[in-house]
């Protein structure tokens, strides 16, 4: 149980960095960018295939994943900017072609690592420690970077004017920012993660598929509900940005130990897309509730007082 349950943190956080990627996109420009799905995969197959066949060095091989990612991004950006193709469109139609990609990336369905050195080989060689207290300490160094990188970013001219395009873009044109720009970098610098934590996944399970993305945008919706309920349970809200960003990490690792502790309750492994979904829609409807309970209370005080 306590090695399930550490497995899980373990992925929660690698994963946690896809969900870093949504969280850009879902919150900050109100885009369920379907395109997840495919750069996920797409990261994972580049990094299998440059390890396996081309011999590259892994760290070589992650950024190249990412690179990938971004390249995604781009395409899912252009459909959308240049086109005027609605964003969820654009997302599916990306999507979609990168099914075919990835099978051309690898030449077939899968790719093994079982020999192949990775990150997290060379990580635990250099540690003297297990693959899997390698993989945690690899997470949790890639998503701490991932987190203050991207608070510095939001933090420039640019990242700024990102954030606000996301808030009201019409106020965002009168003051002369080309949104069209702002929502390309968005997408690109989105699946530039998303390709990074699918990179990082492979070499960290040892194989690569085209359907290791499936699902990848419940997991990441779920992750960053999950994150925004807890920051709204705990005393004082975590509201700065800093520790949104944070708390969508967080997100990730507690949807994965959720998962590991239903798997050892004994539930069938083909019934996550179905937990998956219900832990999504509890997430939504939690805080809808919480506050319904808080104005109903706030109503029956108010009420006392007139009397």
């Amino acid at each position: 149980m306590l090695l399930a349950l550490s497995g899980a943190v373990s992925q929660g956080i690698l994963w946690g960095i896809m969900v870093l990627g949504v969280f850009i996109t879902y919150k900050m420009l109100d885009i369920a960018d379907l395109t997840v799905d495919g750069s996920f995969a797409l990261g994972g197959c580049v990094a299998a295939v440059c390890s396996v066949g081309m011999g590259l060095d892994p760290l070589v091989a992650v950024l190249l994943g990412m690179l990938a990612g971004v390249v995604a991004g781009a395409v899912t950006g252009l459909l959308h900017t240049l086109f005027d193709i609605p964003a969820i469109l654009a997302g599916i139609l990306t999507q979609i072609a990168l099914w075919s990609i990835n099978l051309r990336v690898m030449g077939k369905s899968n790719t093994p690592l079982l020999n192949a050195d990775t990150v997290f080989t060379r990580v635990a060689s250099l540690l003297h420690v297990t693959q899997g207290m390698a993989a945690l300490v690899v997470g949790i160094v890639v998503a701490v970077l991932a987190i203050v990188l991207l608070y510095w970013f939001f933090g420039t001219e640019i990242g700024s004017a990102l954030r606000a395009t996301g808030q009201n873009e019409d106020m965002c044109r009168a003051l002369g920012i080309d949104v069209r720009v702002a929502k390309l970098i968005a997408l690109m610098l989105s699946n530039g993660l998303v390709g990074l934590s699918g990179a990082l996944i492979c070499q960290s399970q040892k194989y690569a598929d085209i359907g290791m993305g499936t699902g990848a945008i419940v997991i990441g919706l779920a992750a960053i509900v999950i994150g925004e309920v807890l920051g709204r349970l705990t005393p004082g809200k975590l509201q700065a940005f800093g520790s949104r960003l944070a708390s969508a990490v967080v997100g990730s690792v507690v949807y994965f130990l959720i998962r590991a502790v239903v798997l050892q309750l004994g539930m069938d492994a083909n019934d996550m897309k179905l937990l998956s979904a219900i832990i999504v829609a509890l997430a939504l409807v939690v805080p809808v509730v919480w506050e319904r309970g808080r104005q109903r209370r706030a109503y029956a005080k108010g009420g006392e007082r007139s009397c």
